[in-house]
């Protein structure tokens, strides 16, 4: 994934000073919106209150902004595949820490998130970040999989099974949840646990 260069903020959205993080921010909601191949430059450009060549004075085109947006919620993902508690101690406690912080970057990055849930392989770069996802429900299959070996989970759940219910269960959460007046990570993070690790944990 390309990583995003930063240019300092010298004003304000609409104005020539847009910097790379907050053109990004904007992309990724037009993204959402109207879908990645119904968003052209024109589009951007207008949204922006830029000219396409000051969009083309950080990016290369729309394909690298989504690159960009896919990157940042692919990296804040496998960011928790390596934090100490998902490394370390019992499978299901670790399964545990990797729900719960998964939905803090959820809620954190949401607009990038919910893009990245989106995407259907329409260019390389969504192959290319479809092919990371599998990667994390690997991971997520993995630690379902050491629970079941270590004896802590219901006997004959299957591994591959449980983890696609599990985070189809947190993907949802980009559907519905809103976070003006709604429920904070970690409450959203609780009642999902509470939900779902009841019935997994033998």
């Amino acid at each position: 994934m390309t990583t995003a260069r930063r240019v300092r903020r010298t004003g304000q959205p609409g104005r020539p000073g847009y910097d790379l993080d907050s053109l990004l921010s904007v992309a990724v909601k037009v993204f959402n919106e109207r879908g990645y191949d119904g968003t052209s430059m024109e589009v951007l450009a207008e949204r922006l209150g830029l000219s396409k060549s000051s969009i083309y004075h950080h990016v290369s085109g729309k394909s690298e902004l989504l690159e960009l947006a896919l990157g940042r919620a692919l990296n804040a993902l496998f960011a928790i595949t390596t934090e100490s508690k998902t490394t370390t101690g019992p499978a299901i406690d670790r399964l545990e820490h990797l729900v719960r912080r998964s939905i803090e970057v959820l809620v954190a990055e949401l607009p990038y998130v919910t893009l990245l849930l989106r995407v259907r392989g329409n260019s390389k770069v969504e192959r290319d970040a479809l092919a990371r996802r599998r990667e994390f429900d690997e991971f997520v299959s993995g630690l379902v999989g050491e629970a079941a070996d270590e004896g802590d989970l219901t006997p004959g759940i299957d591994p591959h099974l449980t983890a696609r219910l599990l985070f189809g269960t947190v993907n949802s959460i980009i559907e519905w949840y809103r976070p003006r007046g709604g429920n904070s990570a970690e409450e959203l993070a609780d009642a999902v646990i509470a939900l779902t690790f009841s019935g997994m944990r033998a």
